[in-house]
C-alpha cells in the first residue's frame, strides 16, 4: 500500500486554443517527450477537420469526444472461485482519459497517410458517431448490460 496519495499535476493550456482538455491530448499522443511533434499533429488534424467538414475543428474535436467517451465499465471481482465481470461507474477523470486514449489508439489503427489525416478521420468518425472509438465504447456499454445481474456484488 501507498504511503500516501499521489498529488494531481496542474496542466497548463496549449497555446494555441488555449485549452486543458487539448494538452491531456497531446500528452497522450507524445512519443519519446516530443511534445512540439505532437501539437503539430493535433493542430494538423483540426485545421483538416476544418477543411473537410466546414465547422469548427475545435468544437468537432470536443464532440467526438463526449460521443466515445463510456459511462460505465465492466470490472474483474473474484467471488467464491469465480470471477465475474462487475458493471461500475467510471469517475469523471477515468472517462475522459479512456475517451483519449481510445482515440488515440483507434486512430493509429488507420490506414490514411500521416497521423494527423488519421486522427482527423477518426475525430470525424466520432463526430458522426461512428468509427472504432466509437464502437469500442457501444462494446463497453453492452458488457455491463449484459453483465447487470451482477452489480450487486459491487465492492
Amino acid at each position: 500500500m501507498r504511503k500516501s496519495k499521489a498529488k494531481k499535476r496542474i496542466l497548463l493550456p496549449d497555446p494555441k486554443f488555449n485549452d486543458i482538455l487539448v494538452t491531456r491530448f497531446v500528452n497522450n499522443l507524445m512519443y519519446d517527450g516530443k511534445k512540439s511533434t505532437s501539437y503539430d499533429v493535433f493542430y494538423d488534424a483540426i485545421e483538416m477537420i476544418q477543411k473537410k467538414t466546414e465547422q469548427n475543428g475545435l468544437e468537432m474535436f470536443k464532440k467526438a469526444l463526449v460521443n466515445i467517451t463510456p459511462a460505465v465499465e465492466v470490472r474483474s471481482r473474484r467471488v467464491g472461485g469465480a470471477t465475474f465481470q462487475i458493471p461500475s461507474e467510471i469517475r469523471p477523470e477515468r472517462k475522459t482519459s479512456m475517451g483519449i486514449k481510445w482515440m488515440i489508439l483507434y486512430a493509429r489503427k488507420r490506414n490514411e497517410k500521416s497521423m494527423s489525416a488519421k486522427l482527423a478521420g477518426e475525430i470525424i468518425a466520432a463526430a458522426k458517431e461512428e468509427g472504432a472509438a466509437f464502437k469500442k465504447k457501444e462494446d463497453v456499454h453492452k458488457m455491463a448490460e449484459a453483465n447487470k445481474a451482477f452489480s450487486h456484488f459491487r465492492f
